[in-house]
């Protein structure tokens, strides 16, 4: 089957790399254009997804909008029977959408309609969820609203994090879709309209928000912490002469400690046992800018955090 295939974060390379194995003929891959890189941005990268193609010597496509009659006339041009999105990052105009002789699918990282939009993975673990999934769907003009067509439910244990889940979807996505167009190629491939109850919207995560509030219950500033972790991570400020420091929290664990009588914030240990807004959570892995992550009890050696220090 002739398939465009696009995506851009590695989250979409393991599908690509399925499509390609299984056989399927990846006319042309469509990506987020090269970006600045590193620490200081002097170099430009292209995506993932876009060196994954390289890789595999397909053409990759990289415009900055879909939305011109040029670019719509190209995608046309190629003659596709199915479009693959996968995590690519631009609005599809309806012109897109209905290029491919049998459409545009898209594998998305949730049980929708819950946790439709940008950010799913780490929605889900920051909100508590026990249980995320993929879902393979029909795509039109709305965010996330397509009729789905395939599902697997996963498992978000207690301590697992963003990082973790992610590599664990990016897996399932790829099954689910090479098992989806091969259905698809037979006409064996139905579809269900999503459900309107429960739906809930994943914003994209921003910047303010991953600031560590210590004031919230000590669960809900683990699962805030997992959430962020390893990107962009959740932070607090420390003391650190006459400026504050930031420091990023990478793990930690709700604590059987009891903090009756003491603030949000404050070390009430030797092990990095902070009081939260309801019960306690121990920092496990920290990381300050520029440094390595470092596991507490190293952190302190370099770093000393006296009891009864307010942090955050």
């Amino acid at each position: 089957m002739r398939i465009i295939f696009m995506g851009t974060p590695d989250y979409a390379a393991p599908t690509l790399e399925a499509l390609h194995a299984a056989g399927h003929e990846i006319v042309a891959v469509y990506s987020q254009p090269p970006r600045p890189a590193g620490r200081r941005g002097l170099e430009v990268l292209p995506s993932p997804v876009h060196r994954t193609a390289d890789a595999l010597g397909i053409e990759v496509f990289t415009p900055k909008s879909l939305k011109s009659e040029d670019e719509q006339a190209a995608f046309r041009a190629l003659n596709a029977d199915a479009a693959v999105v996968v995590a690519y990052g631009l609005i599809l105009p309806k012109a897109i959408l209905d290029a491919p002789r049998l459409g545009a699918w898209n594998g998305h990282a949730s049980l929708l309609p819950r946790w439709r939009g940008a950010a799913p993975i780490q929605r889900a673990i920051m909100a508590g969820d026990s249980e995320t999934g993929v879902m393979i769907m029909q795509m039109d003009e709305g965010l996330d609203t397509g009729p789905v067509a395939l599902t697997e439910t996963v498992e978000i244990t207690p301590a697992m994090t963003t990082g973790e889940l992610h590599d664990k979807l990016a897996d399932v996505t790829a099954k689910l879709m090479v098992e989806a167009m091969a259905r698809l190629e037979k006409g064996e491939l139905p579809v269900t309209a999503q459900s309107s109850d429960g739906v809930t919207y994943a914003a994209k995560i921003s910047k303010a928000e991953t600031r560590v509030d210590f004031t919230l219950e000590a669960q809900q500033v683990h699962d805030h912490v997992r959430g962020l972790a390893p990107s962009p991570g959740a932070w607090f400020e420390l003391a650190s002469g006459d400026r504050a420091e930031r420091v990023k929290l990478l793990a930690a664990e709700v604590a059987d400690m009891d903090v009756k009588g003491q603030a949000p914030g404050t070390v009430l240990d030797d092990q990095l046992t902070i009081a939260t807004g309801k019960g306690a959570i121990r920092l496990l892995t920290l990381q300050k800018a520029g440094g390595k992550p470092l596991k507490a009890e190293n952190f302190l050696r370099g770093t000393a955090i006296a009891p009864g220090t307010v942090i955050g």
